[in-house]
Protein backbone atom coordinates (compact mmCIF):
# COMPACT_ATOMS: atom_id res chain seq x y z
CA UNK A 1 0.00 0.00 0.00
CA UNK A 2 2.64 2.36 1.07
CA UNK A 3 4.48 1.83 -2.20
CA UNK A 4 1.02 2.79 -3.80
CA UNK A 5 0.98 6.04 -2.46
CA UNK A 6 4.46 6.38 -2.84
CA UNK A 7 3.81 5.56 -6.82
CA UNK A 8 0.94 8.47 -6.83
CA UNK A 9 2.86 10.95 -4.84
CA UNK A 10 5.43 10.81 -7.50
CA UNK A 11 2.97 10.78 -10.41
CA UNK A 12 2.12 13.97 -8.80
CA UNK A 13 4.72 15.04 -9.13
CA UNK A 14 5.75 14.37 -12.48
CA UNK A 15 2.42 16.11 -13.95
CA UNK A 16 3.01 19.19 -12.32
CA UNK A 17 6.39 19.33 -13.28
CA UNK A 18 5.27 18.35 -17.11
CA UNK A 19 2.43 20.82 -16.53
CA UNK A 20 5.18 23.94 -15.48
CA UNK A 21 7.17 23.19 -18.17
CA UNK A 22 5.04 24.83 -21.01
CA UNK A 23 3.95 27.72 -18.65
CA UNK A 24 8.05 28.28 -18.59
CA UNK A 25 8.47 28.12 -21.83
CA UNK A 26 5.73 30.52 -22.40
CA UNK A 27 7.10 32.70 -19.96
CA UNK A 28 11.02 32.58 -22.05
CA UNK A 29 9.35 33.21 -25.21
CA UNK A 30 7.51 36.05 -23.94
CA UNK A 31 10.40 37.68 -22.21
CA UNK A 32 12.05 36.93 -25.89
CA UNK A 33 9.18 38.56 -27.27
CA UNK A 34 9.34 41.69 -25.57
CA UNK A 35 13.26 41.91 -25.41
CA UNK A 36 13.72 42.12 -29.20
CA UNK A 37 11.92 45.12 -30.03
CA UNK A 38 14.25 46.68 -26.84
CA UNK A 39 17.44 45.33 -28.63
CA UNK A 40 16.34 46.82 -31.78
CA UNK A 41 15.49 49.52 -31.01
CA UNK A 42 19.02 49.79 -29.08
CA UNK A 43 21.11 49.06 -31.89
CA UNK A 44 19.03 51.08 -34.39
CA UNK A 45 20.10 54.12 -31.97
CA UNK A 46 23.35 53.10 -31.62
CA UNK A 47 23.70 52.77 -35.23
CA UNK A 48 22.58 56.16 -35.83
CA UNK A 49 24.17 57.76 -32.77
CA UNK A 50 27.41 55.95 -32.42
CA UNK A 51 30.25 56.74 -34.84
CA UNK A 52 31.25 53.45 -37.01
CA UNK A 53 28.79 51.23 -34.95
CA UNK A 54 26.60 50.92 -37.79
CA UNK A 55 29.08 49.58 -40.59
CA UNK A 56 31.13 47.61 -37.37
CA UNK A 57 27.50 45.89 -36.77
CA UNK A 58 26.78 44.63 -40.21
CA UNK A 59 29.91 43.12 -41.30
CA UNK A 60 29.92 41.26 -38.26
CA UNK A 61 26.80 39.82 -38.68
CA UNK A 62 27.38 38.73 -42.56
CA UNK A 63 30.34 37.15 -41.24
CA UNK A 64 28.27 35.07 -39.25
CA UNK A 65 24.72 34.80 -41.01
CA UNK A 66 25.89 35.86 -44.60
CA UNK A 67 24.64 38.54 -47.28
CA UNK A 68 21.19 37.56 -47.63
CA UNK A 69 20.12 37.49 -44.30
CA UNK A 70 22.04 41.65 -43.58
CA UNK A 71 19.98 42.47 -46.50
CA UNK A 72 17.37 41.10 -45.18
CA UNK A 73 17.29 42.84 -41.88
CA UNK A 74 18.44 45.99 -43.29
CA UNK A 75 15.43 46.12 -45.68
CA UNK A 76 13.39 44.96 -42.42
CA UNK A 77 14.30 47.92 -40.26
CA UNK A 78 14.06 50.68 -42.74
CA UNK A 79 10.83 49.39 -43.37
CA UNK A 80 9.83 49.60 -39.77
CA UNK A 81 11.55 53.21 -39.88
CA UNK A 82 9.99 54.42 -42.99
CA UNK A 83 6.55 52.91 -41.42
CA UNK A 84 6.99 54.91 -38.38
CA UNK A 85 7.57 58.34 -40.06
CA UNK A 86 4.40 57.30 -42.17
CA UNK A 87 2.55 57.24 -38.75
CA UNK A 88 3.86 59.98 -37.07
CA UNK A 89 5.13 62.64 -39.90
CA UNK A 90 2.16 61.99 -42.20
CA UNK A 91 1.23 65.93 -42.10
CA UNK A 92 4.87 67.11 -41.52
CA UNK A 93 5.76 70.14 -43.45
CA UNK A 94 8.85 69.90 -45.43
CA UNK A 95 12.18 71.80 -44.21
CA UNK A 96 14.92 73.34 -45.99
CA UNK A 97 18.35 72.04 -45.38
CA UNK A 98 20.10 74.92 -45.28
CA UNK A 99 19.11 78.47 -45.32
CA UNK A 100 18.32 80.13 -49.20
CA UNK A 101 18.77 83.56 -49.99
CA UNK A 102 15.52 85.28 -51.22
CA UNK A 103 18.15 86.75 -54.10
CA UNK A 104 20.99 84.72 -54.68
CA UNK A 105 24.07 86.47 -56.72
CA UNK A 106 25.14 86.32 -60.21
CA UNK A 107 28.84 85.17 -60.18
CA UNK A 108 31.11 87.87 -62.56
CA UNK A 109 33.73 86.45 -65.35
CA UNK A 110 36.67 84.12 -63.45
CA UNK A 111 39.68 85.50 -65.64
CA UNK A 112 40.42 89.30 -66.41
CA UNK A 113 41.82 90.18 -69.71
CA UNK A 114 45.21 91.57 -69.50
CA UNK A 115 46.99 93.18 -71.96
CA UNK A 116 50.16 91.35 -71.09
CA UNK A 117 48.10 88.02 -71.16
CA UNK A 118 45.63 88.55 -73.96
CA UNK A 119 43.19 86.22 -72.00
CA UNK A 120 39.93 86.43 -72.33
CA UNK A 121 37.60 86.27 -69.98
CA UNK A 122 36.47 83.14 -68.77
CA UNK A 123 32.65 82.96 -68.94
CA UNK A 124 31.40 82.91 -65.47
CA UNK A 125 29.88 79.32 -64.75
CA UNK A 126 25.89 79.90 -64.01
CA UNK A 127 23.39 77.51 -63.80
CA UNK A 128 19.19 77.90 -63.96
CA UNK A 129 17.21 77.40 -61.10
CA UNK A 130 14.94 74.10 -61.54
CA UNK A 131 12.72 74.60 -59.35
CA UNK A 132 10.58 72.22 -56.68
CA UNK A 133 9.88 68.49 -58.29
CA UNK A 134 6.77 68.00 -56.34
CA UNK A 135 4.97 71.90 -55.44
CA UNK A 136 2.82 69.74 -52.56
CA UNK A 137 5.80 69.09 -50.54
CA UNK A 138 8.33 71.99 -51.50
CA UNK A 139 9.74 74.59 -49.27
CA UNK A 140 10.37 78.23 -51.16
CA UNK A 141 14.32 77.09 -51.83
CA UNK A 142 13.72 73.77 -53.53
CA UNK A 143 15.73 73.84 -56.68
CA UNK A 144 17.24 77.01 -56.38
CA UNK A 145 20.94 76.66 -56.78
CA UNK A 146 23.32 78.59 -54.46
CA UNK A 147 26.76 78.93 -54.80
CA UNK A 148 29.33 76.61 -52.80
CA UNK A 149 31.60 78.92 -51.08
CA UNK A 150 35.52 76.99 -50.92
CA UNK A 151 36.15 77.72 -47.12
CA UNK A 152 39.57 78.51 -47.65
CA UNK A 153 38.96 80.73 -50.70
CA UNK A 154 35.70 82.56 -50.04
CA UNK A 155 36.08 85.02 -52.83
CA UNK A 156 37.07 82.38 -55.62
CA UNK A 157 35.13 81.97 -58.39
CA UNK A 158 32.33 79.95 -58.48
CA UNK A 159 33.09 76.54 -59.51
CA UNK A 160 29.89 74.74 -58.28
CA UNK A 161 26.38 75.71 -56.64
CA UNK A 162 24.56 73.26 -54.30
CA UNK A 163 20.39 72.78 -53.94
CA UNK A 164 17.67 70.65 -51.98
CA UNK A 165 14.69 69.15 -53.31
CA UNK A 166 11.75 66.57 -51.86
CA UNK A 167 11.42 64.28 -54.13
CA UNK A 168 8.84 61.95 -52.94
CA UNK A 169 5.25 63.74 -52.98
CA UNK A 170 4.64 60.78 -50.41
CA UNK A 171 7.04 61.58 -47.93
CA UNK A 172 7.67 65.48 -46.83
CA UNK A 173 11.08 64.20 -45.20
CA UNK A 174 12.69 62.91 -47.68
CA UNK A 175 15.24 65.12 -49.09
CA UNK A 176 17.80 64.94 -51.80
CA UNK A 177 20.93 67.37 -51.97
CA UNK A 178 22.39 67.79 -55.06
CA UNK A 179 25.98 69.46 -56.10
CA UNK A 180 27.17 70.64 -59.57
CA UNK A 181 30.46 71.52 -60.63
CA UNK A 182 32.19 73.00 -63.64
CA UNK A 183 34.81 70.35 -65.04
CA UNK A 184 36.32 73.31 -67.05
CA UNK A 185 37.32 74.37 -63.31
CA UNK A 186 37.10 71.15 -60.67
CA UNK A 187 38.56 68.03 -61.55
CA UNK A 188 37.67 64.43 -60.17
CA UNK A 189 39.74 61.70 -58.87
CA UNK A 190 39.35 58.11 -57.14
CA UNK A 191 41.08 56.61 -54.59
CA UNK A 192 40.83 52.76 -53.49
CA UNK A 193 39.93 52.13 -50.31
CA UNK A 194 42.79 50.19 -47.64
CA UNK A 195 41.09 47.35 -47.54
CA UNK A 196 37.73 47.98 -50.29
CA UNK A 197 37.54 46.77 -53.06
CA UNK A 198 39.14 43.67 -52.49
CA UNK A 199 42.00 43.16 -54.81
CA UNK A 200 41.51 40.27 -56.57
CA UNK A 201 44.00 40.37 -59.64
CA UNK A 202 47.62 39.00 -59.58
CA UNK A 203 48.73 42.70 -60.76
CA UNK A 204 47.03 44.42 -57.34
CA UNK A 205 49.08 42.24 -54.88
CA UNK A 206 52.21 44.33 -55.32
CA UNK A 207 49.99 47.63 -55.52
CA UNK A 208 49.78 50.29 -52.22
CA UNK A 209 47.41 51.57 -51.10
CA UNK A 210 47.83 54.76 -50.03
CA UNK A 211 43.95 55.35 -49.31
CA UNK A 212 44.01 59.30 -48.78
CA UNK A 213 44.10 61.85 -50.66
CA UNK A 214 47.81 62.99 -51.61
CA UNK A 215 49.87 65.37 -50.05
CA UNK A 216 50.22 67.33 -53.40
CA UNK A 217 46.81 67.71 -54.07
CA UNK A 218 46.39 68.90 -50.21
CA UNK A 219 46.41 72.78 -51.64
CA UNK A 220 43.98 72.55 -54.13
CA UNK A 221 41.44 70.01 -52.50
CA UNK A 222 38.03 71.42 -52.94
CA UNK A 223 36.23 68.20 -51.23
CA UNK A 224 35.77 64.30 -50.73
CA UNK A 225 32.70 62.51 -50.77
CA UNK A 226 31.74 58.59 -50.79
CA UNK A 227 32.76 55.85 -52.96
CA UNK A 228 30.67 52.74 -54.14
CA UNK A 229 29.91 48.92 -52.74
CA UNK A 230 32.02 46.58 -51.07
CA UNK A 231 33.44 43.93 -52.74
CA UNK A 232 30.72 41.30 -51.37
CA UNK A 233 27.70 43.44 -52.69
CA UNK A 234 28.15 41.99 -56.30
CA UNK A 235 32.78 42.87 -57.19
CA UNK A 236 31.83 45.84 -58.71
CA UNK A 237 35.45 46.48 -60.52
CA UNK A 238 38.00 48.88 -60.36
CA UNK A 239 40.96 50.13 -61.66
CA UNK A 240 43.31 53.23 -60.17
CA UNK A 241 47.02 54.49 -60.89
CA UNK A 242 46.99 51.61 -64.28
CA UNK A 243 46.30 48.74 -61.89
CA UNK A 244 43.11 46.59 -61.96
CA UNK A 245 42.35 45.86 -58.04
CA UNK A 246 39.00 44.24 -58.77
CA UNK A 247 37.92 43.22 -62.55
CA UNK A 248 34.93 45.08 -64.55
CA UNK A 249 31.81 42.69 -64.36
CA UNK A 250 28.92 42.54 -66.67
CA UNK A 251 25.53 44.29 -65.95
CA UNK A 252 26.99 47.38 -64.32
CA UNK A 253 27.76 51.05 -64.59
CA UNK A 254 31.14 52.53 -64.79
CA UNK A 255 32.15 56.06 -63.38
CA UNK A 256 35.39 56.17 -65.74
CA UNK A 257 38.34 59.06 -67.09
CA UNK A 258 39.83 59.04 -70.02
CA UNK A 259 43.65 59.23 -70.08
CA UNK A 260 44.20 61.57 -73.26
CA UNK A 261 41.27 63.94 -72.60
CA UNK A 262 40.80 64.00 -68.67
CA UNK A 263 36.98 63.45 -70.08
CA UNK A 264 34.92 61.73 -67.96
CA UNK A 265 32.53 58.47 -68.88
CA UNK A 266 29.21 57.22 -66.94
CA UNK A 267 27.92 54.45 -68.71
CA UNK A 268 26.35 50.94 -68.69
CA UNK A 269 29.93 48.90 -69.08
CA UNK A 270 28.36 47.07 -71.88
CA UNK A 271 28.53 49.95 -73.99
CA UNK A 272 31.92 51.16 -73.15
CA UNK A 273 34.15 48.03 -72.53
CA UNK A 274 36.00 48.74 -75.59
CA UNK A 275 37.85 51.78 -74.40
CA UNK A 276 38.91 50.25 -71.15
CA UNK A 277 42.60 50.59 -71.96
CA UNK A 278 42.17 54.51 -72.18
CA UNK A 279 40.85 54.38 -68.92
CA UNK A 280 43.35 56.61 -66.24
CA UNK A 281 41.00 54.67 -63.65
CA UNK A 282 37.36 53.60 -63.59
CA UNK A 283 35.13 52.59 -60.21
CA UNK A 284 31.43 50.04 -61.59
CA UNK A 285 28.43 50.60 -59.93
CA UNK A 286 25.01 48.78 -60.30
CA UNK A 287 23.34 49.46 -63.48
CA UNK A 288 23.48 52.74 -64.85
CA UNK A 289 19.92 54.66 -63.30
CA UNK A 290 19.40 56.87 -66.45
CA UNK A 291 21.73 56.47 -69.74
CA UNK A 292 21.80 59.63 -72.12
CA UNK A 293 18.59 61.63 -70.84
CA UNK A 294 16.32 57.81 -70.46
CA UNK A 295 15.34 55.87 -67.16
CA UNK A 296 16.55 52.53 -66.59
CA UNK A 297 13.35 50.41 -66.93
CA UNK A 298 13.91 48.83 -63.78
CA UNK A 299 13.32 52.20 -61.83
CA UNK A 300 9.69 51.58 -62.57
CA UNK A 301 9.41 48.15 -61.70
CA UNK A 302 9.15 48.12 -57.81
CA UNK A 303 9.60 43.94 -57.90
CA UNK A 304 12.57 44.16 -59.58
CA UNK A 305 16.32 44.12 -57.79
CA UNK A 306 18.93 46.71 -58.22
CA UNK A 307 22.25 44.79 -59.48
CA UNK A 308 23.59 43.07 -56.20
CA UNK A 309 23.26 46.11 -54.20
CA UNK A 310 22.80 45.33 -50.38
CA UNK A 311 19.45 46.34 -50.33
CA UNK A 312 16.45 47.08 -52.60
CA UNK A 313 16.18 49.98 -54.25
CA UNK A 314 12.30 50.38 -53.25
CA UNK A 315 14.02 50.80 -49.71
CA UNK A 316 13.83 54.06 -48.19
CA UNK A 317 17.42 54.46 -47.22
CA UNK A 318 20.48 57.30 -47.50
CA UNK A 319 22.09 56.71 -50.72
CA UNK A 320 24.62 58.54 -53.02
CA UNK A 321 24.68 58.79 -56.40
CA UNK A 322 26.81 60.59 -59.28
CA UNK A 323 26.10 61.99 -62.29
CA UNK A 324 26.80 64.02 -65.87
CA UNK A 325 25.47 66.33 -68.15
CA UNK A 326 24.14 65.56 -71.65
CA UNK A 327 27.58 67.41 -72.50
CA UNK A 328 29.43 65.84 -70.08
CA UNK A 329 30.84 68.98 -68.88
CA UNK A 330 28.95 69.52 -65.43
CA UNK A 331 29.42 66.57 -62.79
CA UNK A 332 26.30 66.21 -60.40
CA UNK A 333 26.87 64.50 -56.92
CA UNK A 334 23.49 63.91 -54.62
CA UNK A 335 23.13 62.40 -51.13
CA UNK A 336 19.78 61.47 -50.26
CA UNK A 337 17.98 60.84 -46.91
CA UNK A 338 15.04 58.74 -46.31
CA UNK A 339 15.03 58.10 -50.32
CA UNK A 340 14.38 55.30 -52.75
CA UNK A 341 16.12 54.50 -55.69
CA UNK A 342 14.06 56.01 -58.17
CA UNK A 343 13.79 58.94 -56.30
CA UNK A 344 17.34 59.59 -55.97
CA UNK A 345 17.61 59.00 -59.63
CA UNK A 346 14.73 61.48 -60.26
CA UNK A 347 16.06 64.18 -58.06
CA UNK A 348 19.56 64.11 -60.41
CA UNK A 349 17.61 63.83 -63.32
CA UNK A 350 15.60 67.12 -62.35
CA UNK A 351 18.77 68.85 -61.29
CA UNK A 352 20.27 68.21 -65.15
CA UNK A 353 21.92 64.93 -64.90
CA UNK A 354 21.68 62.95 -68.08
CA UNK A 355 24.12 60.13 -67.35
CA UNK A 356 23.37 58.73 -63.59
CA UNK A 357 24.82 56.22 -61.57
CA UNK A 358 24.38 54.67 -57.61
CA UNK A 359 27.38 55.05 -55.22
CA UNK A 360 26.91 53.76 -51.92
CA UNK A 361 23.94 53.72 -49.51
CA UNK A 362 23.10 53.23 -45.61
CA UNK A 363 23.18 55.90 -42.79
CA UNK A 364 27.03 55.01 -41.91
CA UNK A 365 28.38 55.88 -45.58
CA UNK A 366 27.11 58.13 -47.78
CA UNK A 367 28.98 61.79 -47.03
CA UNK A 368 30.00 65.16 -48.47
CA UNK A 369 33.28 66.76 -47.43
CA UNK A 370 34.77 69.97 -47.83
CA UNK A 371 38.05 71.19 -46.17
CA UNK A 372 38.98 74.54 -44.43
CA UNK A 373 42.47 75.08 -42.64
CA UNK A 374 42.14 74.57 -38.32
CA UNK A 375 44.35 76.41 -35.76
CA UNK A 376 46.76 73.89 -36.16
CA UNK A 377 47.28 74.46 -40.09
CA UNK A 378 46.10 71.33 -40.95
CA UNK A 379 42.21 70.38 -42.83
CA UNK A 380 39.71 69.92 -41.26
CA UNK A 381 36.77 68.76 -43.06
CA UNK A 382 32.95 70.92 -42.84
CA UNK A 383 29.99 68.22 -43.98
CA UNK A 384 27.98 69.61 -46.65
CA UNK A 385 24.97 68.78 -43.74
CA UNK A 386 25.54 68.11 -39.85
CA UNK A 387 24.34 64.71 -39.46
CA UNK A 388 26.79 62.95 -42.22
CA UNK A 389 29.11 60.53 -40.58
CA UNK A 390 33.19 61.12 -40.73
CA UNK A 391 36.06 60.80 -38.71
CA UNK A 392 38.01 64.29 -38.59
CA UNK A 393 41.19 63.40 -40.38
CA UNK A 394 39.02 60.83 -42.72
CA UNK A 395 40.33 61.14 -46.62
CA UNK A 396 43.14 62.96 -45.66
CA UNK A 397 45.50 61.79 -42.84
CA UNK A 398 44.00 58.89 -42.07
CA UNK A 399 43.81 55.76 -44.84
CA UNK A 400 40.10 55.42 -45.76
CA UNK A 401 38.76 52.14 -45.20
CA UNK A 402 36.97 52.49 -48.74
CA UNK A 403 37.13 54.31 -52.01
CA UNK A 404 36.54 57.91 -52.65
CA UNK A 405 36.07 60.20 -54.63
CA UNK A 406 38.10 63.53 -54.46
CA UNK A 407 37.49 67.28 -56.13
CA UNK A 408 40.60 69.58 -56.72
CA UNK A 409 40.56 73.09 -58.17
CA UNK A 410 41.53 73.45 -61.62
CA UNK A 411 44.64 75.75 -61.77
CA UNK A 412 43.90 78.88 -64.52
CA UNK A 413 45.82 78.61 -67.66
CA UNK A 414 47.94 81.58 -69.03
CA UNK A 415 47.85 80.75 -72.42
CA UNK A 416 43.78 80.63 -74.11
CA UNK A 417 40.46 79.34 -73.55
CA UNK A 418 41.17 76.15 -73.88
CA UNK A 419 39.68 73.73 -71.48
CA UNK A 420 42.03 72.53 -68.68
CA UNK A 421 42.04 68.90 -68.64
CA UNK A 422 39.21 67.12 -67.08
CA UNK A 423 36.52 69.20 -69.34
CA UNK A 424 34.19 67.04 -71.17
CA UNK A 425 34.33 66.72 -75.17
CA UNK A 426 30.67 66.71 -75.63
CA UNK A 427 31.02 63.93 -77.74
Amino acid sequence: MAEDEEAAVEGEVVEEVEAKRPRRWRRVLLGMGLAAPVLVLGLWWAAHNVKGFGGWMADTLRSVFGNSFVAWLEDTAYGVEDWFNRKTKADAAPEPMWEVPSAVPLPVATVTATASSGVPERPPFVVANVGPMHPSVATDGDGVWVPLVDPRLPKDRVRAYKMFVHPDKGRSWAVTAVLVFDLTQVELHAVAGKYEPKSKTKEAKGYVRKAMVPEEHHDRLLAAFNGGYKATHGDYGMKVDGVTLLRPRPLSCVVAKLKATGELLIRPWEKVEAREPEMLWYRQTPICMYDEGEPHPALSIPSVGWGASSVSKTTVIRRSAIGLDETRRRLYVAIGNHVTGKAIAESLAHAGAHYIAQLDVNFSYPKFLQYDTGPDGKLTPIPLTPNFEYDPTQYVYTPSHRDFFYLTRVLPRETSGEAPAGAGSGD
